[in-house]
């Protein structure tokens, strides 16, 4: 789904719009409404358009999945970038997508957690986490210095978030600040390695605002139970919130971006 967030200082909530073919639907103002959704058996790679029987790494065919760069293991472990080693898949993509400014962040979904991100994917990241508070703490010149500061962190604190928790209530607010300063305290002499490693000017530390986000949520399940296109065809329930990359009816949740290039119809009542 696609997502934009008004003022994060006055805490609007995620606007949230769900790409069907060439259309865009705007999904909030349906909150109450029924919706079905019906998958008719085809799936089309979200690289190359080809139709695919399997999909993996959230869309993509057998053959896009082992040549694309952006489905790499490093890009999920970016402390293992191996371009210098010149043995990148797509040196041009590595180029231009991790070289270039990230950022490494505190969030809070299913409570506090460490975790890394483009700059031009700020503040969607924190959205698709379904984190109610997030605080960049390093800007850095590189995915590679992005991954190797968060590798440092997490031995404090998770780089992971519970999605069953944070389907289920809003996250209580944290003082991301002081839990900032706390941190850093703990993995000063990692972060000093790193830094004279890279380089002053490659690792900037931040001192932002804490960013508040609210999800169009009117109502939270008490259980969880995951929907899935795979194993039914026809999903159908009242939308009672959307969150991350999930909506939630009160059938059940859907993780809308686990089945990208899936070819569904909607429609609601």
């Amino acid at each position: 789904m696609k997502a934009s967030l008004g003022d994060a200082s006055k805490s609007q909530a995620v606007q949230y719009s769900l790409p069907i073919g060439d259309e865009l639907i705007p999904m909030n103002e349906h909150l109450g409404k029924t919706v079905k959704l019906n998958y008719n058996g085809e799936i089309n790679c979200v690289a190359c358009g080809n139709k695919t029987k399997k999909s993996f790494a959230q869309g993509h065919c057998f053959p896009c999945f082992r040549r694309l760069a952006s489905c790499d293991m490093c890009i999920m472990k970016p402390e293992t970038c191996h371009y210098a080693e010149g043995t990148c898949r797509e040196p041009a993509w590595g180029e231009a997508n991790c070289f270039i400014p990230h950022y490494v962040y505190l969030a809070n979904s299913s409570g506090i957690k460490v975790g890394i991100t483009r700059g031009t994917q700020i503040p969607t990241r924190w959205i698709d986490q379904g984190a109610g508070q997030a605080l960049p703490i390093f800007k850095v010149a590189t995915r590679l210095q992005s991954g190797l500061l968060e590798v440092a962190i997490k031995q404090h604190v998770s780089d992971r978030t519970d999605w069953r928790k944070m389907l289920k209530t809003d996250a209580e607010p944290l003082d991301l600040k002081n839990l900032r300063d706390e941190l850093l305290a703990k993995c000063s002499n990692e972060v000093d390695a790193i830094t004279s490693e890279q380089g002053d000017a490659a690792i900037q530390l931040l001192d932002e605002d804490v960013v508040e986000i609210k999800f169009p949520v009117s109502q939270y399940p008490e259980k969880i139970k995951s929907l899935n296109f795979d194993k039914q065809a026809e999903i159908e329930g009242v939308l009672m919130g959307i969150k991350g990359q999930y909506l939630i009816l009160n059938t059940g949740v859907l993780n809308m971006r686990k089945f990208s290039g899936y070819n569904i119809e909607v429609d609601f009542i």
